[in-house]
């Protein structure tokens, strides 16, 4: 017996099958309403990681689609609100994913978020962001500067963190080099 899928069930469906269209098509990966940043592979979180042009329209794509604003082809048509509003996501993914990049090279523990599907990320943003963005990832004891993250005050964690990122971007630079 066919299953029986409610209206807005069926619309977002049909939008993760957009968003990820593209995806598919360059990154050779299965993805779908399930899929958070821990199934995606290495090399396609780090060739999304380094946040050039070319990753960007894939975020953008996948954003504009869940939200019904059109594809990621179309964001310079974008009004300067919806332009505003698919750039705050993008950044906010971008944070998510170089965050995920950051634990597979065992550099943390944790990271706010990590348990929510893309998707959800996207779909949920308004409800999700604000808390997710006022926690900070948790640097592994592993980590070399380990002892110094935990010997500063918690305003300046974030930073520390952030200060990671171009060393993360270096790393990473030859992992999505033939995508």
């Amino acid at each position: 017996m066919p299953r029986v899928i409610d209206l807005q069930e069926g619309r977002l469906l049909l939008a993760v099958k957009r968003g990820y269209r593209n995806w598919t098509s360059q990154f050779k990966e299965n993805f779908g309403l399930d899929t958070r940043l821990c199934h995606i592979s290495f090399k396609t979180l780090t060739y999304l990681a380094q946040g050039r042009d070319k990753g960007a329209f894939y975020l953008y794509d996948l954003i504009m689609s869940l939200k019904g604003l059109g594809s990621g082809f179309e964001f310079n048509e974008l009004d300067p609100k919806s332009k505003m509003a698919v750039m705050d996501l993008h950044l906010f993914l971008l944070d998510r994913i170089r965050f995920e990049c950051m634990k597979r090279l065992g550099w943390l523990d944790s990271y706010p978020g990590e348990e929510f599907t893309l998707v959800e990320l996207i779909t949920q943003f308004n409800r999700l962001a604000p808390g997710l963005q006022a926690k900070i990832p948790l640097l592994s004891q592993d980590h070399p500067d380990y002892k110094e993250f935990s010997s500063i005050n918690t305003f300046d964690k974030e930073g520390f963190i952030r200060k990671l990122i171009p060393r993360l971007i270096k790393e990473i630079e030859g992992y999505s080099d033939t995508l």
